[in-house]
């Protein structure tokens, strides 16, 4: 299993507050992930922990910044949620309907089954809601 589809979406929204809130010189207290999921600290720890332990984040002082892997991970997920984005526009959904739709399917499905849909809609460049959609990974 890819460590994509074995995050909750909690999790997910975890790791996405880490990335909008760290900059180069500094990681995000608890207490700011816990803010931006409106959680308590306490309950926010429950979805860092795991998160640290699959090495997607790294704890120094109180602080949470990405790994190399965690960010990999937030760009795969975006990847995965823009290529379903994009097919389900093209079944004429509305793009908040699309966001909706992909919301259902973008951590279960695989990096294969994403390129195989980024194939099959012949190499999308962006989601319905105009947010770039990178090149495929694989030629094959």
């Amino acid at each position: 299993m890819e460590t994509l589809q074995r995050l909750t979406r909690r999790q997910l929204e975890t790791l996405q507050a880490i990335r909008s809130r760290e900059t180069t010189s500094r990681g995000v207290s608890l207490k700011s992930i816990a803010a931006a999921l409106d959680l308590s600290p306490p309950s926010a720890l429950a979805h860092v922990t795991p998160l640290e332990s699959l090495g997607l984040i790294t704890r120094y002082r109180g602080k949470s910044r990405l790994s190399d892997k965690g960010r990999a991970t937030v760009n795969e997920y975006q990847r995965h949620h823009r290529v379903a984005e994009s097919l389900f526009g093209s079944l004429g959904l509305g793009p908040a309907a699309t966001c909706a739709a992909a919301r259902e399917i973008d951590l279960a499905i695989s990096h294969r089954t994403v390129e195989e849909l980024c194939r099959a809609q012949r190499h999308p460049t962006e989601c319905p809601h105009g947010a770039p959609i990178g090149p495929c990974h694989s030629t094959a």
